[in-house]
């Protein structure tokens, strides 16, 4: 741990550089922008390109990733995205390990924490967790759904303060995106199809996370894929080749940033652009992450957006996880370039930091080769360091590891998550008269409800002949792939196969039958709204919550944060960076019934 001094008139401060003396930018007092300054002359070119590497970690001893030594001592790396966290506590005391590294290098500079969204109920290794014991709320489209941006903001602060209190101080998250393409595999991530509630959604999220100013309260918000993800050709994600593409067969790029423009106003500190190549836009067709109309035209100019811009991670390497995958770069559109002239071309385009790359060395030899003056890596670095100043990172980097352990997952957290995934609930038709005549312990047919929780309720039965009720809880259709990525992304067609649509409906002709279709994805529910006794949409809740709706002891307030589509032709018909573009839809965006 740095050591803590004073200064002759008896100001306290963290002596980084190790001589006894505070110098400016170890100054409490001094503005953050004279701090910066003066740590930005001390720091030599392969320090300043280290700031410039965005790069991943876990918490603890691992065998497939750099140990954070080697990256924060050789090469200068303070930036990392935790992809594992084991435990609060872990976390916490992790956080305090990596900042005592940092702050036995030459100018003490802090490591800044990340991480991909971990209070939500979906894991994706690539996009969200799920571990570290987090208090869970419903996915992002389910704060969507309950349209209500004073409990989205309070969810986003209680979110900052158990990240904040493990050391995590930039959320890779919020997304910007929208949902107006129904097959896109990450639409649970987004605030929903509707400009308009997006934009509402992101302001609160993103005030809940930072506050009114970024400072040492904060957790700043990264967020993305600018200038929009949604609009996927086909649906396919651009995290795979075959989904390099957007389409925009309506001309309707100004629908998508209109989010964006909530969210610069809400003062987002940082911003990841995309990963795809936003063909049809009037853009260039460059993927966003090497596409300097994008970041210096479009965000820069026309939005003079004068935070942070980390690319979309791994664009330019790939990832390799030993012994189990190999995944490509993301580099579409410049392929044919090399490595060399690629890492250019995203410094040209006005990118600050690399994500997910550990190769401070390309930027060094950018500016060596006279490809790059060092000015222009100036300009980056001062923003970065910016960004630490302001989040207090330099006069104070630890966390006390026992009110970690309190904090994260404490009850009253856990009330709240579980009230906004109550509140993001969308009661889909009207219930069945057959709901209001059940017993009082009534005997239940259960299918993916944990039967411990089931069994409050009634009398589990193994057949829905004997039942009084039964309670599916259900996932939106998807058509499963191979890989060790592809599979946890879903995609393809939406709707239920001939035989499990026959089966759904004929077990509702057997019983009295509430359907609850987890909507990670619009989909095509149509035969089942007739079927069903109770149709129920749902974004990541808790089975008790489903089942107090279905036996009538609490309402949905949720309204549908999209269109659900009456079938995959009128999905096929329908223009990707359109909303509300499926013919005839069975729900339209901003559905909910009422009994």
């Amino acid at each position: 741990m740095t050591s803590r001094l004073r200064h002759h008139d008896g100001t306290p401060f963290r002596d980084l550089n190790h001589n006894g003396t505070m110098e400016p930018y170890e100054d409490p007092r001094l503005t953050v922008d004279e701090r910066v300054e003066d740590l930005l002359a001390r720091m030599t070119l392969e320090e300043k390109a280290g700031q410039m590497c965005h790069g991943r970690m876990a918490a603890g001893d691992n065998g497939f990733m750099p140990s954070g030594a080697d990256l924060i001592a050789d090469r200068h790396i303070t930036h990392f995205a935790m992809v594992q966290v084991p435990s609060a506590d872990a976390m916490a005391t992790w956080n305090n390990h990596v900042q005592d590294l940092a702050a036995a290098t030459r100018l003490g500079i802090p490591v800044t924490l990340s991480s991909d969204p971990r209070h939500g109920f979906t894991a994706n290794p690539m996009t969200a967790h799920t571990d570290g014991g987090f208090s869970p709320g419903p996915e992002p489209i389910g704060l969507a759904a309950t349209d209500d941006p004073a409990l989205v903001e309070e969810f986003a602060g209680a979110i900052a303060r158990e990240l904040r209190a493990v050391g995590i101080r930039v959320a890779l998250h919020p997304m910007a995106d929208l949902a107006t393409e129904p097959r896109w595999a990450r639409i649970s991530g987004t605030f929903g199809e509707d400009a308009d509630r997006a934009a509402r959604m992101l302001s609160a999220y993103i005030r809940g996370m930072q506050g009114d100013t970024l400072g040492p309260d904060s957790v700043a918000c990264m967020t993305k894929h600018f200038p929009g993800h949604g609009p996927q050709a086909g649906g396919e994600d651009s995290h795979f080749a075959y989904g390099k593409y957007q389409a925009f067969p309506g001309d309707n790029l100004e629908y998508h940033l209109k989010p964006w423009e909530a969210a610069f106003a809400a003062g987002t500190a940082q911003v990841m652009p995309c990963y795809s190549i936003p063909a049809g836009s009037g853009l260039p067709e460059v993927a966003a992450n090497f596409n300097r109309e994008v970041i210096t035209g479009l965000l820069r100019g026309r939005y003079g957006f004068d935070g942070v811009v980390c690319t979309d991670f791994n664009s330019l390497s790939g990832m390799e996880i030993p012994g189990i995958v190999q995944l490509p770069p993301r580099n579409w559109g410049v392929e044919h370039l090399s490595l060399a002239d690629q890492v250019l071309l995203q410094l040209d385009a006005g990118v600050d930091q690399l994500g997910g790359e550990t190769r401070p060395d390309w930027i060094v030899e950018a500016v060596r080769s006279g490809a790059v003056d060092e000015a222009r890596i100036d300009t980056s670095v001062r923003r970065i360091l910016r960004d630490k100043f302001r989040l207090g990172l330099f006069d104070d980097p630890y966390v006390d590891v026992d009110a970690a352990r309190a904090l994260v997952g404490a009850p009253e957290t856990r009330r709240l998550g579980r009230h906004a995934q109550q509140r993001s609930l969308v009661q889909l038709t009207e219930r069945a008269q057959a709901l209001a005549t059940l017993p009082a312990q009534p005997a239940l047919y259960v299918e993916n409800v944990a039967p411990e929780v089931a069994a409050r309720y009634g009398r589990l039965v193994a057949r829905p002949e004997e039942a009084d009720l039964a309670v599916l809880r259900l996932t939106a259709p998807y058509e499963a792939r191979e890989g060790f990525l592809e599979q946890h992304f879903h995609a393809g067609s939406l709707e239920f196969s001939a035989a499990e649509l026959s089966r759904l409906q004929a077990l509702c002709e057997t019983v009295p039958t509430v359907l609850d279709v987890h909507l990670d994805r619009p989909a095509v529910l149509t035969g089942l709204d007739t079927a069903a006794a109770l149709l129920v949409g749902s974004f990541g809740v808790d089975d008790d919550l489903v089942l107090d709706l279905a036996l009538g002891r609490s309402v949905a307030r949720g309204s549908l944060p999209f269109e659900l589509p009456s079938s995959m032709q009128a999905i096929e018909n329908s223009r990707e960076d359109v909303p509300f573009d499926t013919a005839e839809p069975l729900f339209r965006c901003g559905h909910r019934a009422t009994d």
